[in-house]
C-alpha cells in the first residue's frame, strides 16, 4: 500500500465496512477496503478501511454526522 494511509474504519461486518466507503465516496473522499478476514472462518479478521492522511478529518466529520444506523 502507498504511503500516508491512514485506517479510518474496522469491523468484522463486511457490510458495515462497504457503508462507510461509500458515504466517504460520496463526499469525494478516495478509500479503500482491505479484508484481513480468514477464507475459511469468516469469523476471524477484520474488514479496515483505510484514506489518504490529508482527508482524515473531512472523513470523520463525514462519518460522525453521517453515522449510519449500527456503525
Amino acid at each position: 500500500m502507498e504511503k500516508n494511509w491512514v485506517k479510518i474504519f474496522t469491523s468484522t461486518n463486511y457490510y458495515q465496512s462497504e457503508i462507510v466507503k461509500q458515504m466517504l465516496t460520496e463526499h469525494q473522499i478516495t478509500s479503500v477496503l482491505i479484508n484481513k478476514q480468514d477464507s475459511a472462518h469468516r469469523t476471524f479478521g477484520n474488514i479496515e478501511v483505510y484514506i489518504h492522511q490529508e482527508d482524515f478529518s473531512k472523513a470523520i466529520e463525514v462519518i460522525i454526522l453521517n453515522q449510519a444506523p449500527n456503525l
